[in-house]
């Protein structure tokens, strides 16, 4: 019978049929079963469906040969072993500079008498044989330690010529040059407390800026002009520098001895170079700049960078500003909020530090390049006229118009100070 003459019974029969055999093929024959090794393959035969080669030999010869566990290795139960230091800790191997204290207490104070309020003299300055000179009215006074306030009086002189409008020691600290209100420049041999010589007729009015570059007595006056002498030899003239047109207020001639640095009640800041001057002649200057909108007297050529020069301006600039003299160039001006009298350079830090007068009567010390401030000392309670440093660079002297000589360890501590006038090289005077 073909599938085309079945009934839907017959047809349904033949379907269950091909069901139950097709069914039976699944069925395993338990008679033919090893029970024994169906039981081990359940039981060690999933075991070793985990691990394969655990119980090979090549296994086992790995394990001895590393001497490990090797299902130890991704545990986490117990701590992991102690860390084995190959090389001593880096803090071992530098241990980072301290910060230095800066006290901002005085050390000493002494009372200073007649000193003149006037912003546009220099009347302090500290000898390199230890020896601090200070102008009080008409007479200079010689500080000879600071520790006890001994001190000499150099020279006192009369109202006509008086007062004293500025003071300078000579590199070997012996001899010191004394501007004078009537447009002189005096000489004096201080370990013998005598006068040498008198240098006149470079100046027409008063002498209030002074500056030595060995031999080389520049002298800075009212009048606008600047004078070079020559104090070894009678006609001691050797150039003239013109082109201030008020009062020299700041005179400071470079480590080198090249550049000449001059400030003015005028504002200019003029950079003169030694090496372009012709002898007995008006000079002409390297820069004239005139960035500052006040007086400029405070000026101060930097220790460690023979062409950066810092200045400072009067009530109406307040600003410090950096230069390049090499090339003129300001290299930054930072607002100090206040007249800026003197600035001194720190010899073993970059830092520099700074007096002030209206409206702050402070010193501040401030940090190089960040001009991020380290220190404010406020003992004074007038404007700060003057500054002078220590031969050792540690200690410095501020004096005020509240008639206060003030002397701060803010560089440092100091070293062992040298007898005053021993083992200097001496300028012979004519």
């Amino acid at each position: 019978m073909d599938a085309g003459s079945r009934c839907p019974l017959q047809e349904q029969l033949i379907q269950r049929k091909k069901y139950r055999e097709n069914l039976d093929r699944f069925i395993p024959n338990r008679s033919a079963m090893d029970f024994d090794y169906a039981h081990y393959m359940l039981t060690e035969g999933a075991k070793r469906k985990k691990n394969p080669n655990a119980d090979s030999p090549y296994q086992k010869l790995l394990a001895e040969a590393m001497n490990m566990n090797r299902t130890r290795i991704l545990a986490f139960r117990n701590k992991p072993p102690e860390k084995v230091e190959l090389m001593p800790h880096v803090s071992a191997l530098y241990v980072p500079k301290s910060r230095r204290f800066i006290s901002q207490n005085p050390e000493r104070i002494l009372d200073a008498p007649d000193l003149v309020d006037d912003y546009y003299l220099n009347l302090l300055d500290w000898g390199s044989s230890n020896v601090l000179a200070i102008a009080l009215g008409n007479t200079v006074y010689l500080l000879w330690d600071v520790s006890n306030g001994s001190t000499s009086e150099l020279v006192t002189v009369d109202g006509e010529n008086g007062p004293i409008t500025s003071v300078s020691w000579a590199p070997d600290g012996r001899h010191i040059a004394v501007g004078l209100n009537n447009s002189e420049v005096q000489l004096w041999d201080a370990a013998s407390n005598r006068q040498l010589r008198t240098l006149r007729g470079g100046h027409r009015q008063r002498v209030g800026s002074l500056a030595w570059n060995n031999y080389i007595l520049t002298t800075g006056g009212r009048d606008g002009r600047i004078v070079n002498n020559d104090v070894r030899i009678r006609s001691h003239f050797v150039e003239t520098y013109r082109g201030h047109e008020q009062e020299v207020c700041g005179l400071k001639w470079s480590t080198s001895g090249q550049q000449l640095a001059s400030g003015g009640n005028d504002n200019l800041l003029f950079i003169w170079d030694r090496a372009k001057s012709s002898s007995n002649s008006a000079t002409k200057w390297l820069y004239r700049l005139e960035e500052h909108t006040s007086a400029v007297k405070a000026l101060a050529w930097c220790p460690f960078q023979g062409n950066l020069l810092a200045t400072g301006g009067g009530s109406g600039d307040r600003s410090i500003k950096f230069w390049n003299t090499r090339t003129g160039a300001c290299l930054n001006s930072v607002d100090t909020g206040s007249q800026v009298c003197a600035l001194l350079w720190n010899k073993n830090e970059k830092e520099l530090l700074s007096s002030h007068g209206f409206t702050q009567n402070q010193l501040t010390l401030w940090k190089y390049p960040s001009m991020v401030k380290l220190a404010v000392l406020d003992d004074h309670t007038s404007r700060v006229l003057h500054l002078a440093q220590s031969p050792d660079g540690c200690t410095v002297a501020s004096a005020a118009a509240d008639e206060k000589l003030i002397f701060w360890n803010v560089f440092g501590d100091p070293k062992a100070r040298s007898e005053p006038f021993s083992n200097v090289n001496r300028i012979h005077i004519r």
